[in-house]
This record gives C-alpha cells, structure tokens and sequence, in this order.
C-alpha cells in the first residue's frame, strides 16, 4: 500500500487551528547558547496508516529498521496491523500485514500490544485477550512469525496461571538469538478483587505483581519468576538493553501507597535486586496510569518518569553510568499542572530524546526535548505537534532513533475518529 501523506499536517506540526492542507516548512527549535550550531528540525513522516487507527507501537530493530504496529478495530472486530520501513531514510513501508483478529480482545488507551524482532530474523507480537466477563479480565497473548510477518503462529497465553485477572503492561526484548524474553503485570494475587466492576484503571483494588519469563521460538515458556510481588496496578513497564544486562523499569507500590520508580536487572547469573530510581516518595492511593521508560547504551541508562509528589506534576529523568546499579540525582524536564507525562525516551551516542504530552486550557500538545548524552546543560526543546483530542484518547506516543533522525508517532482524534500521525526530527 502506496503511504499516504499525513492529513492536518498544518495542525500536526505548526500549531495552526487550519484543516488540511500542504506539509509547512520544518519546524525548528533554537538549541541553547552553549551549542548554537545545533537546533531541532521536524518534518512530516508519512504512516503506512490509511484509516482510524489507534494503539501504535514504534521499535528499531537493530539493524536500523523500524517496526510499526497498531490496532484497527470496527464493529467490534480488532485487528493488529504491523508494517516496516523499507529504505535507507525510513519514507517508504512495506505493505501492512495483519498479525491477529478478534473480537473477544481486551482493547485500552494505556495497556497496548507492543512488537519487537530477534537476531534470528523472526517478529513477535502480543496483544490482550478476554478471559472473562468482569471488567478487566484479560491475559496475554503472544505470537511469533519466522517468515518476516507473512504468517503468525497460533497465540499461545504467556500468564497460565488460569485465573480470571488483569495481566497486561508487557515489555518485550530479545533475551538470545531465537528467544524473547516478557514482562508484565499480574493479577493471580488478587483474583477475588479484580472481579469487582471498575470504573476506570486506577480504581483496581488489591494488588498486581511484575512477573518475567523467557520464550523460545518453539513459543514454549521458561525461567518464569516473579519480580515484585506489590506494584502500581495499572503502570507500563518499560525495558532496555545494557552491557550489564536486561535493565526492565516500573512503578512500585509499598504498604504505604507510594507509588515511586523502582528497576531491576537480568544479568548472567538472573535478576537482582530491585533498586528506587529516586525516592520522590509520591503517596498515592490510586494509579496514575502513567508509567516510565528507559533507554539503554553500553553503561549508560536514562529513566524518564511522571510523578506528583508534592500535589506537582512533573516530568523527571535520570541517569545511570553503572547499566542501573545506581542513578544520579533526576533532573527536571517539565512541572506544573499542564504536565500530563505518558513520557518515552531514546537514547543515541551523542544524545538523550524524550518525548512526552502536555494539556492545558487550549488542548494537548506533544513535547520533544534532547539532552547532551550525560544530561548535562539545558536542553533542545520543541514543540511538536498540537492536538485536537484530549484526555486519555491519545493515548501514549512512541519515540524511536535511527540513524541520525528520532521518529515519533502519535494518536490524534477530530470527529471522534482517531488517526495515527509521525514526525521525523533531527538535530543540525
């Protein structure tokens, strides 16, 4: 399918309150005084997406392609789409396969399908599936295709636990050459809560736990541990690759209900300890929906984060030179009531990328920042897109490096119809 220019590019990329209309010139954000050779340019990027579509995932592979996937879903049917850049300079795509159809899925603006690809050339997808009817009763359901997404296996449960709960929030990363490894959020404590209806995701009673397994290309399941045992309900994980091992973030949950950034590392030996990013201490009685991302490069790690302790809503990051033994002080990015986070963050040699979303009286916008790689200085700052939709039916944007460029894709909604739209941006 021939890609189809994005629509309201005016709107997308200059703030303009117009309809559609001509790509405007690149948008461009002066860097700071100590690097004014460089400022960030964003131009339109292009999406293999021709209808409502929302729920995207957006993941380099490492051998510098991009993976895309997202959710159409009509009459009640949901259907997982997957496509991949196919040139150099990521402008082309090759035509959109489907992974998977149904109508007994579990489909939600936090808790999304994600995708990744192993050394050994295979694609794995997950998305959720209804085991039950209460409100969030849903397992995971993984797939693999060996034949670069021409065909899926049959979807095997990753959670067998049996029990009519919430599991969800999932991270994927290639754990060898033919494996995957998988976190998640667990329900199996907390089967008898988790059948109470909800109204929303931050009503869960009870408690969920970070779970990890390891998935060979046969989709059989080992090494299977539980990670945590308390945390926040309803938070994405988030997980990246450094050269001390599989470095995998989320928002835990103590007694006490705070609700504070914790990491955990799989090494050679298996998974450590879990270790407090930075005690910012936000009590909290409910779930922010609202998890943190990290990204990874040799020793070095970024975790981006939202938190609201102090009634301040604020974006932090902070950094790693040990692969997560241990983070310096966070450094603030964004405060103030009209941070809303839903925050990802990518990580080059040079360079630190975070990109996250802001409303206030007049609407939504997406929000890009790049860092020196150690976070030193002030940073590049951008203004990205301003959005028509708000509240939650934006749902999360997705970040992703390759080459010299970042790429972002986002979920905007005009006349109750939402639409995926990306950027292109690069630093000159």
């Amino acid at each position: 399918m021939k890609p189809r220019p994005i629509l309201a590019i005016a709107l997308i990329l200059a703030g303009s309150a117009c309809g559609r209309g001509d790509a405007p010139p690149p948008v461009a954000a002066e860097a700071p005084a100590s690097a004014p050779a460089l400022r960030l340019s964003a131009s339109a990027w292009a999406l293999p997406v021709d209808t409502a579509a929302a729920q995207p995932d957006l993941v380099a592979g490492a051998d510098g392609r991009l993976l895309l996937s997202w959710i159409e879903s009509h009459d009640g049917e949901h259907r997982l789409r997957l496509a991949q850049s196919s040139d150099a300079g990521h402008a082309a795509w090759s035509a959109p396969v489907q992974v998977a159809a149904g109508r007994d899925w579990f489909v939600n603006w936090a808790d999304t399908p994600h995708v990744m690809a192993t050394a050994d050339g295979a694609l794995w997808a997950h998305w959720l599936r209804k085991s039950a009817s209460a409100p969030y009763a849903y397992d995971v359901a993984l797939a693999r295709s060996a034949d670069d997404g021409a065909t899926w296996s049959a979807p095997v449960l990753v959670n067998n636990d049996g029990t009519s709960t919430e599991h969800g929030f999932v991270s994927l990363w290639p754990a060898a050459e033919d494996r995957l490894g998988i976190a998640w959020l667990d329900g199996r404590h907390n089967a008898a809560a988790s059948t109470d209806a909800h109204a929303g995701h931050e009503d869960h009673g009870g408690t969920m736990s970070l779970r990890s397994a390891i998935v060979d290309a046969e989709l059989r399941r080992s090494d299977e541990v539980e990670l945590d045992r308390r945390t926040c309900d309803c938070c994405q994980t988030d997980v990246a690759l450094t050269e001390g091992g599989t470095l995998l973030v989320y928002r835990d949950r103590s007694v006490e209900e705070l609700r504070d950034i914790a990491a955990v590392r799989r090494g050679p030996g298996g998974w450590g300890a879990a270790r407090m990013v930075h005690p910012d201490r936000w009590t909290m009685p409910a779930c922010p929906v609202n998890g943190p991302a990290v990204a990874a490069r040799g020793s070095r790690a970024v975790v981006a984060w939202y938190t609201a302790a102090g009634d301040t809503p604020t974006l932090k990051l902070a950094r790693s030179e040990d692969a997560g033994d241990s983070y310096a002080a966070p450094r603030v990015l964004d405060q103030g009531a009209q941070v809303q986070g839903r925050v990802d963050v990518a990580i080059a040699a040079d360079a630190v990328w975070v990109l996250w979303l802001r409303e206030d009286a007049q609407g939504q916008s997406l929000q890009l920042a790049r860092y020196a790689a150690d976070l030193s200085g002030e940073p590049q700052r951008l203004e990205l897109a301003r959005l028509q939709g708000r509240g939650r039916a934006t749902g999360f944007p997705q970040l992703a490096l390759s080459g010299a460029a970042a790429y972002a894709v986002w979920t905007d909604v005009a006349d109750g119809r939402p639409r995926l739209h990306g950027a292109r941006i690069v630093a000159r």
